[in-house]
Protein backbone atom coordinates (compact mmCIF):
# COMPACT_ATOMS: atom_id res chain seq x y z
CA UNK A 1 0.00 0.00 0.00
CA UNK A 2 2.89 2.20 0.77
CA UNK A 3 4.16 1.51 -3.01
CA UNK A 4 0.74 2.08 -5.25
CA UNK A 5 -0.30 5.65 -6.01
CA UNK A 6 -3.70 6.46 -5.49
CA UNK A 7 -5.07 6.61 -9.12
CA UNK A 8 -7.67 4.19 -10.75
CA UNK A 9 -5.85 1.52 -12.65
CA UNK A 10 -7.02 -0.16 -15.70
CA UNK A 11 -6.84 -4.33 -16.26
CA UNK A 12 -5.18 -5.26 -19.53
CA UNK A 13 -4.77 -8.87 -20.66
CA UNK A 14 -2.12 -10.03 -22.74
CA UNK A 15 -2.48 -13.59 -24.57
CA UNK A 16 -0.10 -15.63 -26.16
CA UNK A 17 -1.82 -17.45 -29.38
CA UNK A 18 -2.74 -21.10 -29.68
CA UNK A 19 -0.03 -21.65 -32.29
CA UNK A 20 3.04 -20.59 -29.57
CA UNK A 21 1.46 -22.82 -26.60
CA UNK A 22 4.07 -26.20 -27.88
CA UNK A 23 6.89 -23.93 -27.90
CA UNK A 24 5.66 -22.40 -24.53
CA UNK A 25 5.36 -26.17 -23.26
CA UNK A 26 9.09 -26.79 -24.51
CA UNK A 27 10.69 -23.98 -23.78
CA UNK A 28 9.13 -22.71 -20.07
CA UNK A 29 11.23 -20.17 -19.05
CA UNK A 30 12.50 -18.26 -21.70
CA UNK A 31 9.00 -17.90 -23.48
CA UNK A 32 7.07 -17.08 -19.89
CA UNK A 33 10.27 -14.30 -19.44
CA UNK A 34 9.57 -13.44 -22.87
CA UNK A 35 5.70 -13.03 -22.99
CA UNK A 36 5.75 -10.91 -19.06
CA UNK A 37 8.90 -8.51 -21.03
CA UNK A 38 7.00 -8.11 -24.37
CA UNK A 39 3.55 -7.15 -22.31
CA UNK A 40 5.51 -4.34 -20.29
CA UNK A 41 6.94 -2.95 -22.96
CA UNK A 42 4.09 -2.96 -25.17
CA UNK A 43 2.10 -0.73 -22.53
CA UNK A 44 5.63 1.11 -21.94
CA UNK A 45 6.00 2.61 -25.83
CA UNK A 46 2.68 3.38 -26.03
CA UNK A 47 2.88 5.25 -23.03
CA UNK A 48 5.72 7.37 -23.69
CA UNK A 49 4.16 7.82 -27.58
CA UNK A 50 2.87 11.73 -27.00
CA UNK A 51 0.36 10.73 -29.25
CA UNK A 52 -1.41 8.28 -27.04
CA UNK A 53 -0.63 9.90 -23.56
CA UNK A 54 3.28 10.74 -23.40
CA UNK A 55 3.76 10.10 -20.02
CA UNK A 56 5.54 6.66 -18.16
CA UNK A 57 3.02 4.28 -16.79
CA UNK A 58 3.13 2.32 -13.71
CA UNK A 59 3.00 -1.26 -14.52
CA UNK A 60 2.68 -4.55 -11.95
CA UNK A 61 2.12 -7.79 -14.47
CA UNK A 62 1.08 -11.56 -13.34
CA UNK A 63 1.42 -14.55 -15.47
CA UNK A 64 -1.30 -17.17 -15.46
CA UNK A 65 -0.89 -20.34 -17.38
CA UNK A 66 -4.36 -22.26 -16.68
CA UNK A 67 -8.09 -21.84 -17.66
CA UNK A 68 -10.63 -22.78 -15.69
CA UNK A 69 -10.53 -26.71 -16.91
CA UNK A 70 -7.16 -26.31 -16.51
CA UNK A 71 -5.69 -26.18 -20.33
CA UNK A 72 -2.53 -24.74 -20.65
CA UNK A 73 -2.92 -20.79 -21.89
CA UNK A 74 -0.22 -18.83 -21.27
CA UNK A 75 -1.57 -15.04 -20.44
CA UNK A 76 -0.36 -11.47 -18.51
CA UNK A 77 -2.53 -10.10 -16.02
CA UNK A 78 -1.67 -6.28 -16.19
CA UNK A 79 -2.51 -3.85 -13.57
CA UNK A 80 -1.95 -0.37 -15.05
CA UNK A 81 -1.85 3.30 -13.88
CA UNK A 82 -4.63 5.42 -15.52
CA UNK A 83 -2.60 7.82 -16.45
CA UNK A 84 1.58 8.78 -15.63
CA UNK A 85 4.22 10.89 -15.45
CA UNK A 86 5.64 13.41 -17.89
CA UNK A 87 8.50 12.71 -19.18
CA UNK A 88 9.94 16.30 -17.66
CA UNK A 89 8.62 15.18 -14.42
CA UNK A 90 6.70 18.22 -13.59
CA UNK A 91 3.27 16.38 -14.06
CA UNK A 92 0.86 13.95 -13.65
CA UNK A 93 -1.08 13.51 -16.67
CA UNK A 94 -4.33 11.32 -16.70
CA UNK A 95 -5.79 8.56 -19.06
CA UNK A 96 -9.01 8.80 -20.87
CA UNK A 97 -11.58 7.15 -18.26
CA UNK A 98 -12.90 4.90 -21.18
CA UNK A 99 -10.30 3.03 -22.38
CA UNK A 100 -6.25 3.19 -22.02
CA UNK A 101 -5.43 2.57 -25.60
CA UNK A 102 -6.83 1.07 -28.59
CA UNK A 103 -7.49 -2.58 -28.18
CA UNK A 104 -6.12 -3.13 -32.13
CA UNK A 105 -3.22 -0.93 -32.00
CA UNK A 106 -2.12 -2.84 -28.33
CA UNK A 107 -2.29 -6.69 -29.85
CA UNK A 108 -0.64 -5.32 -33.35
CA UNK A 109 2.48 -3.82 -31.16
CA UNK A 110 2.35 -6.99 -28.39
CA UNK A 111 2.41 -8.89 -31.61
CA UNK A 112 5.40 -7.70 -32.80
CA UNK A 113 7.66 -7.61 -29.98
CA UNK A 114 7.02 -11.55 -28.83
CA UNK A 115 7.30 -12.71 -32.97
CA UNK A 116 10.76 -10.41 -32.98
CA UNK A 117 11.58 -11.45 -30.11
CA UNK A 118 11.28 -15.05 -30.57
CA UNK A 119 13.11 -14.76 -34.47
CA UNK A 120 15.61 -13.63 -32.38
CA UNK A 121 16.09 -16.24 -29.88
CA UNK A 122 15.56 -19.14 -32.90
CA UNK A 123 18.29 -17.32 -35.13
CA UNK A 124 20.83 -17.66 -31.46
CA UNK A 125 19.63 -21.18 -30.85
CA UNK A 126 17.80 -20.54 -27.93
CA UNK A 127 14.90 -22.14 -28.77
CA UNK A 128 15.38 -25.84 -29.64
CA UNK A 129 13.12 -27.33 -32.07
CA UNK A 130 12.27 -30.59 -33.39
CA UNK A 131 11.55 -29.07 -36.97
CA UNK A 132 13.05 -25.31 -37.21
CA UNK A 133 11.86 -24.78 -40.82
CA UNK A 134 8.17 -25.17 -39.20
CA UNK A 135 8.53 -22.77 -36.18
CA UNK A 136 10.07 -20.27 -38.22
CA UNK A 137 6.92 -20.87 -40.75
CA UNK A 138 4.78 -20.43 -37.85
CA UNK A 139 6.15 -17.52 -36.22
CA UNK A 140 5.91 -15.96 -39.60
CA UNK A 141 2.13 -16.40 -40.41
CA UNK A 142 1.55 -15.22 -37.15
CA UNK A 143 2.35 -11.65 -38.26
CA UNK A 144 -0.67 -11.98 -40.46
CA UNK A 145 -3.31 -13.35 -37.42
CA UNK A 146 -5.01 -10.59 -34.96
CA UNK A 147 -3.64 -11.17 -31.07
CA UNK A 148 -5.92 -10.99 -28.38
CA UNK A 149 -5.81 -8.25 -25.73
CA UNK A 150 -8.50 -7.51 -23.41
CA UNK A 151 -8.46 -3.97 -21.29
CA UNK A 152 -11.21 -3.17 -19.03
CA UNK A 153 -12.11 -0.05 -17.47
CA UNK A 154 -10.84 1.76 -14.75
CA UNK A 155 -11.61 0.65 -11.11
CA UNK A 156 -11.07 1.93 -7.85
CA UNK A 157 -7.71 3.55 -6.23
CA UNK A 158 -5.83 1.62 -4.00
CA UNK A 159 -7.46 0.13 -2.03
CA UNK A 160 -9.75 -1.84 -4.91
CA UNK A 161 -6.11 -2.47 -6.40
CA UNK A 162 -5.34 -4.92 -3.73
CA UNK A 163 -8.70 -6.21 -2.97
CA UNK A 164 -8.52 -7.11 -7.24
CA UNK A 165 -4.63 -8.15 -6.98
CA UNK A 166 -5.01 -10.41 -3.93
CA UNK A 167 -7.44 -12.58 -6.05
CA UNK A 168 -4.82 -13.04 -8.42
CA UNK A 169 -1.22 -12.44 -7.57
CA UNK A 170 -0.25 -16.34 -5.55
CA UNK A 171 -3.99 -17.94 -7.18
CA UNK A 172 -2.97 -22.08 -8.33
CA UNK A 173 -4.50 -23.60 -11.27
CA UNK A 174 -6.98 -24.61 -8.88
CA UNK A 175 -8.33 -24.17 -5.37
CA UNK A 176 -9.83 -27.01 -2.61
CA UNK A 177 -13.20 -24.84 -3.07
CA UNK A 178 -13.44 -25.71 -6.72
CA UNK A 179 -13.19 -30.06 -6.41
CA UNK A 180 -16.67 -31.12 -5.93
CA UNK A 181 -15.92 -34.87 -5.83
CA UNK A 182 -12.40 -37.11 -5.36
CA UNK A 183 -12.85 -41.15 -6.31
CA UNK A 184 -9.84 -44.13 -7.43
CA UNK A 185 -11.34 -43.09 -10.97
CA UNK A 186 -12.23 -39.37 -11.49
CA UNK A 187 -11.64 -36.02 -10.14
CA UNK A 188 -14.93 -33.80 -10.58
CA UNK A 189 -14.32 -29.88 -9.71
CA UNK A 190 -16.38 -26.59 -11.09
CA UNK A 191 -15.62 -24.78 -14.01
CA UNK A 192 -17.49 -21.88 -14.61
CA UNK A 193 -20.86 -20.62 -15.30
CA UNK A 194 -22.47 -23.43 -12.96
CA UNK A 195 -20.50 -26.15 -15.09
CA UNK A 196 -18.12 -29.23 -13.60
CA UNK A 197 -15.40 -30.92 -15.48
CA UNK A 198 -14.84 -34.93 -14.52
CA UNK A 199 -11.54 -36.41 -15.81
CA UNK A 200 -9.52 -39.31 -14.80
CA UNK A 201 -7.05 -38.97 -12.11
CA UNK A 202 -3.94 -39.25 -14.13
CA UNK A 203 -5.45 -36.73 -16.67
CA UNK A 204 -6.24 -34.67 -13.74
CA UNK A 205 -2.78 -34.47 -12.46
CA UNK A 206 -1.77 -34.09 -16.19
CA UNK A 207 -3.39 -30.68 -16.10
CA UNK A 208 -2.58 -29.67 -13.05
CA UNK A 209 1.24 -30.13 -13.05
CA UNK A 210 1.39 -28.42 -16.64
CA UNK A 211 0.82 -25.04 -14.79
CA UNK A 212 4.07 -25.99 -12.71
CA UNK A 213 6.46 -23.01 -12.96
CA UNK A 214 10.37 -23.24 -13.47
CA UNK A 215 11.93 -22.72 -10.26
CA UNK A 216 12.81 -19.92 -9.11
CA UNK A 217 10.35 -18.12 -11.85
CA UNK A 218 9.61 -14.82 -10.64
CA UNK A 219 5.50 -14.72 -11.81
CA UNK A 220 4.79 -10.95 -10.50
CA UNK A 221 6.54 -8.17 -11.95
CA UNK A 222 6.83 -4.30 -11.33
CA UNK A 223 7.83 -1.94 -14.87
CA UNK A 224 7.46 2.06 -14.82
CA UNK A 225 7.11 3.52 -12.07
CA UNK A 226 6.24 0.49 -9.98
CA UNK A 227 9.96 -0.77 -11.33
CA UNK A 228 12.12 -1.68 -8.10
CA UNK A 229 14.97 1.03 -9.24
CA UNK A 230 12.26 3.80 -9.83
CA UNK A 231 10.84 3.11 -6.08
CA UNK A 232 13.08 5.38 -4.59
CA UNK A 233 13.94 8.00 -7.27
CA UNK A 234 10.47 8.06 -9.74
CA UNK A 235 7.91 7.30 -7.47
CA UNK A 236 7.87 9.76 -4.66
CA UNK A 237 8.01 12.59 -7.75
CA UNK A 238 4.57 11.07 -9.23
CA UNK A 239 3.09 10.97 -5.58
CA UNK A 240 3.50 14.54 -4.41
CA UNK A 241 2.25 15.58 -8.01
CA UNK A 242 -0.72 13.77 -7.19
CA UNK A 243 -1.13 14.76 -3.81
CA UNK A 244 -1.26 18.54 -4.83
CA UNK A 245 -4.21 18.11 -7.44
CA UNK A 246 -6.86 19.91 -6.80
CA UNK A 247 -9.38 17.77 -5.07
CA UNK A 248 -13.42 17.54 -6.35
CA UNK A 249 -15.84 19.58 -4.52
CA UNK A 250 -17.91 17.16 -1.93
CA UNK A 251 -20.41 15.40 -3.20
CA UNK A 252 -23.70 14.53 -1.52
CA UNK A 253 -23.54 11.06 -0.05
CA UNK A 254 -25.08 8.25 -1.96
CA UNK A 255 -28.23 6.50 -0.68
CA UNK A 256 -27.28 3.17 0.83
CA UNK A 257 -27.78 0.82 -2.23
CA UNK A 258 -25.82 3.10 -4.93
CA UNK A 259 -22.82 2.96 -2.07
CA UNK A 260 -23.47 -1.06 -2.27
CA UNK A 261 -23.22 -0.67 -5.46
CA UNK A 262 -20.16 0.81 -6.13
CA UNK A 263 -18.14 -1.47 -3.31
CA UNK A 264 -19.26 -4.25 -5.65
CA UNK A 265 -18.83 -2.79 -8.96
CA UNK A 266 -16.92 0.18 -8.41
CA UNK A 267 -19.49 2.18 -10.30
CA UNK A 268 -19.82 5.57 -8.55
CA UNK A 269 -22.82 6.93 -9.17
CA UNK A 270 -22.68 10.44 -8.07
CA UNK A 271 -20.09 10.91 -11.18
CA UNK A 272 -20.72 11.36 -14.46
CA UNK A 273 -20.26 8.14 -16.92
CA UNK A 274 -18.92 10.42 -19.56
CA UNK A 275 -16.54 13.29 -18.63
CA UNK A 276 -15.98 11.73 -15.00
CA UNK A 277 -17.13 14.75 -13.26
CA UNK A 278 -18.32 14.97 -9.79
CA UNK A 279 -21.19 15.92 -7.74
CA UNK A 280 -23.49 14.50 -10.33
CA UNK A 281 -26.96 15.59 -9.67
CA UNK A 282 -29.84 13.25 -10.39
CA UNK A 283 -33.33 14.06 -10.78
CA UNK A 284 -36.48 12.49 -11.10
CA UNK A 285 -37.55 13.91 -14.82
CA UNK A 286 -40.92 14.79 -14.68
CA UNK A 287 -43.58 12.91 -16.54
CA UNK A 288 -43.86 14.07 -20.22
CA UNK A 289 -47.93 15.45 -20.97
CA UNK A 290 -47.86 16.05 -24.83
CA UNK A 291 -50.56 19.18 -25.14
CA UNK A 292 -53.10 18.43 -26.88
CA UNK A 293 -53.96 19.40 -30.55
CA UNK A 294 -55.86 23.05 -31.21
Amino acid sequence: MARVLDVDYFHVVFTLPAALRPLALAHRRQVFALLLRAAAQTLLTLGHDPKRLGAELGITAVLHTWTRELAFHPHVHCIVTAGGLTADRCGWRPARQRHLFPVRVLGALFRGKVLAALQRRVARGELASADPVAMRRTIGALYHTPWLVYVKRPFGGAKRLFQYLGRYTHRVGLSNQRLVAVTPDAVTFRTKHGRTATLHPEEFLRRLLLHVLPAGFVKIRHTGLFAPRQVPTTLPIARRLLADRPQPTASAAPSPWASLLQRLTGIDLTRCPRCDRSPLDRRVLVPYAPRPPP
